[in-house]
């Protein structure tokens, strides 16, 4: 079943069946042409269905197109406060109003309604969080697994776990992209750059250095399990496609055994690939394209990082500072 096909009426139970084959069009048009990743779209979908619940106890009633057309500013910031109250973050939330809003466009598209109500709240604001990087030592140290050496676990266990944080810390992967690689496009021997399908399905060039390879060529070397061509490289100790789970919990291991904060994550790999690349003189650009970044605002933040350490340093440093 493609991704475009997951979606059916029956999973908007508080709207009528014209709204909730709305919104399953919705959703398959931004599977299919759009090409929105799964995440996404299920978490569009989960936004919206808890938008129509609401909706509907507002109202009393199952929820129409006439419904949806007839709402206001203050019920809609109604909604936000009632996600508010269930703990929901301001990202979430402006995740949440960016589906609500994606919705709405395609209703005035395909049905004519008037959904400008959607554009006429404000979002919520988010706090400006910067990415948390790990030392060069302390990236190294985690990205080789040393902290495992000591543990009862299989080698090719051990080896698997440090190949996948080596492309997260040498070639700034995220997870899901380090495992979607399959065992022909595996960065072995002379290949030395890999081909990453990113979110949205988009794709980029990534550079693979040569202890990376080393790391991967290791694992396979390790491995007891026959790797089909186009099967995943990183499998799980029954031979079936890794977790993303058991990466997390290896760096929860490391932590400790390294004397990690808990921000030391394996996307803080990512972001140490990113920062030291610009600490050693990377422009923002290049350093874009090698994230796979849509915009560049988005790869501007590691500039703040970098000038938030060249501050701490010098007022470590200077005599008078």
């Amino acid at each position: 079943m493609s991704q475009a096909d997951r979606f059916a009426p029956l999973a908007f139970p508080h709207a009528d069946a014209e709204l909730a084959g709305a919104a399953c069009a919705w959703l398959r048009r931004l599977a299919g042409e759009k090409r929105v990743s799964a995440l996404t779209t299920d978490a569009y979908a989960r936004d919206v269905r808890q938008f129509l619940a609401f909706a509907g106890k507002r109202l009393g009633e199952t929820v129409t197109f006439a419904a949806i057309a007839a709402f206001k500013p203050s019920d809609l910031r109604a909604f936000m406060a009632e996600r508010r109250e269930h703990g929901v973050s301001s990202r979430s939330l402006l995740r949440q109003l960016a589906g609500l809003r994606s919705f709405a466009r395609h209703l005035s598209r395909e049905q004519g309604l008037d959904v400008s109500v959607f554009n006429k709240v404000r979002s919520p604001k988010l706090a400006r969080v910067l990415p948390k990087a790990l030392s060069v030592e302390k990236a190294r140290e985690l990205a080789a697994g040393e902290g495992e050496t000591g543990e009862n676990r299989p080698a090719w266990i051990i080896a698997r776990d440090a190949a996948a944080l080596a492309l997260l810390y040498g070639a700034g992967l995220r997870i899901s992209e380090a495992l979607a690689i399959t065992r022909r496009d595996a960065p072995v021997g002379e290949v030395d750059v890999l081909t990453v399908k990113g979110k949205g399905g988009k794709t980029r060039a990534a550079p693979v250095i040569q202890p990376v390879r080393k790391a991967v060529e290791a694992y396979l070397e390790l491995c007891p399990h026959r790797l089909a061509p186009e099967g995943p490289l990183f499998v799980g100790a029954r031979g079936g496609p890794l977790s993303p789970r058991i990466i997390q919990l290896t760096v929860e291991r490391l932590r400790g055994a390294l004397g990690l904060p808990e921000s030391a994550t394996p996307h803080a790999l990512r972001h140490s690939f990113a920062t030291h690349l610009l600490g050693r003189g990377g422009d923002l650009r290049s350093i874009q394209e090698l994230l796979g970044h849509a915009s560049l605002s988005t790869t501007q933040i590691y500039t703040a990082i970098d000038k938030a350490r060249l501050l701490d340093a010098y007022r470590s440093a200077h005599p008078r500072a």
